[in-house]
């Protein structure tokens, strides 16, 4: 990861002040930086271990901050990370351009990597993650959105930046179709078990676990598996209830929603929902070739699901 965060601070560099200002801000904010982490975990379990998968570490954490930063613009948000979002301190305008920035940076980097295999995975999944966004934008205030729904949203928004990175690992060392499917399917439930974790917290956790504001989603009007389940199982009084505040996004009754969440046992059963996830990725994990990088992607699963402990 030392190598990763070189390659980073040497590629994020701008003629353009404000481009380094920003762009500076959002990636010294941290993170969990578990997309890299899975190039280079899934690259070094396959028995490669040349510079270019310090490179595409630092090309999905380019991708993914480009999202954070568009994400946050269009959300409004004002916290991330436990901090002020780059849009609150600098302004939108600014923002999206940086993340256009990122964007472009990360395919120059990409092309000189000389595959052309891992442009086209990170070609695919940069319009499939953008196709996301606008799904998630169409759900937006959706009280009646399916749960099949909700999870494409995270298939495409989430989970295939997490599937990409662990499909490029797999690329690098020249795996077979089987080993890179593995490799792909681990990402993707993996991801989408990550996701669920942080759509959970959102109703069970506090503001310094989440390092952005409890009920965010809730006032951006999305309804994520807590909400869709309490709708499934609540009383008729109680799904009403859901269905104004998820249309208003009334952040003001976020006590009133938790407390239908819980008695409903949506909590437990998003919480059995991402352990699904999580053991869907432990499986393809370990038909890998025993090593210790397999071993650390093995825990990968259990730390995303132990946030919720």
């Amino acid at each position: 990861m030392a190598a990763v965060d070189a390659v980073i601070h040497e590629r994020l560099a701008s003629r353009i002040a404000l481009v380094n200002q920003i762009g500076q801000y959002i990636v010294g904010a941290g993170g969990k930086r578990i997309r890299p982490k899975l190039v280079l975990l899934v690259s070094r379990a396959l028995g490669f271990e040349g510079p270019e998968r310090h490179v595409l570490a630092a090309v999905v954490e380019f991708i993914h901050t480009a999202t954070l930063l568009h994400d946050d613009v269009v959300d409004e948000s004002s916290l991330r990370r436990g901090r002020e979002t780059a849009n609150a301190v600098f302004g939108n305008a600014a923002s999206v351009l940086v993340g256009d920035f990122l964007y472009s940076r990360s395919f120059q980097m990409m092309v000189g990597v000389g595959r052309m295999r891992v442009l086209q995975v990170l070609a695919d999944a940069t319009n499939v993650i953008a196709e996301g966004e606008v799904l998630q934008l169409m759900n937006m205030h959706d009280p009646d959105l399916a749960v099949d729904d909700y999870y494409r949203v995270i298939r495409y928004k989430t989970a295939q930046l997490f599937e990409a990175s662990a499909r490029l690992g797999a690329i690098l060392a020249d795996a077979d179709e089987r080993t890179e499917q593995l490799c792909a399917d681990y990402g993707a439930t993996l991801g989408t078990a990550f996701q669920i974790v942080d759509d959970l917290l959102d109703y069970s956790g506090s503001t310094a676990e989440l390092g952005k504001n409890v009920g965010d989603d809730l006032r951006e009007g999305k309804p994520t598996l807590p909400i869709l389940i309490a709708m499934q199982r609540g009383t008729p009084e109680q799904r009403r209830m859901l269905r104004e505040v998820i249309q208003h996004g009334q952040v003001e009754r976020l006590q009133q929603v938790i407390e239908v969440v819980r008695a409903t046992g949506a909590l437990d059963a998003t919480r059995d929902a991402a352990i699904e996830q999580a053991t869907r990725a432990r499986q393809a994990a370990e038909q890998l070739p025993l090593s210790p990088w397999r071993e650390a992607l093995l825990e990968l699963p259990a730390q995303s699901v132990d946030r919720l402990s």
